[in-house]
């Protein structure tokens, strides 16, 4: 809905409409979610896990639920994996390259879609992990994506994993959620990053 929001009007989908739009469809589902929690007592509680994420009590039966759909992003991703790379020296030059932007585009939106679903319907919302480890991936193995992903995929649990520890023994005998740890440990890297980025004239 973002992308064709975004993609609407002249100039295409710009970084900008990008990000306006992303902001318009936030607000929209925050007040349907804000909306819901006001009338049911019952569903504010259970909004609390959902609203930070955490790996506590999760077992293996959420695997076991998550599986096809995680299998099935996995596939959609790893199949336009050569894709993205022409995809990222511009859409000139993948087309040049014989790639179909659009297929490439949407099998790859699908799949990272529906890997995110996965990871937020068996955790919750932990942040960062998808901002962070793409970028630790690259500088491991460089830019190819065909190595950027499954790098990626090995380095995010061992980040989630070294987070929800650190959650268990800051302050024991409570426990902070693996959600409000990898936010302490991303807006460090996060604001590092912003400050290495290069910024167009």
């Amino acid at each position: 809905v973002v992308y064709a929001i975004a993609s609407s009007g002249r100039g295409g989908a710009t970084p900008v409409k990008l990000a306006l739009g992303g902001a318009a469809i936030n607000a929209l589902l925050v007040s349907v979610t804000m909306g819901v929690l006001t009338t049911k007592a019952a569903a504010l509680d259970e909004f609390r896990f959902w609203q930070v994420g955490s790996l506590a009590g999760r077992d293996a039966q959420v695997a076991h639920q998550i599986w096809p759909f995680l299998l099935v992003g996995v596939v959609l991703v790893a199949w336009v994996a050569r894709g993205l790379d022409a995809l990222a020296l511009g859409e000139d030059v993948a087309k040049g390259l014989g790639q179909n932007v659009a297929t490439v585009r949407v099998l790859g939106g699908i799949g990272a879609t529906v890997l995110t679903g996965v990871g937020v319907a068996a955790a919750g919302p932990i942040a960062f992990i998808g901002l962070a480890i793409p970028h630790i991936a690259r500088a491991i193995v460089g830019s190819d994506h065909r190595w950027v992903l499954p790098m990626a995929a090995l380095v995010g649990p061992v980040m989630l994993l070294v987070a929800d520890t650190a959650g268990r023994i800051v302050f024991p005998p409570s426990e902070i959620p693996a959600g409000v740890m990898t936010a302490l440990i991303g807006v460090p890297f996060l604001v590092t990053l912003v400050r290495r980025k290069a910024v167009p004239a």
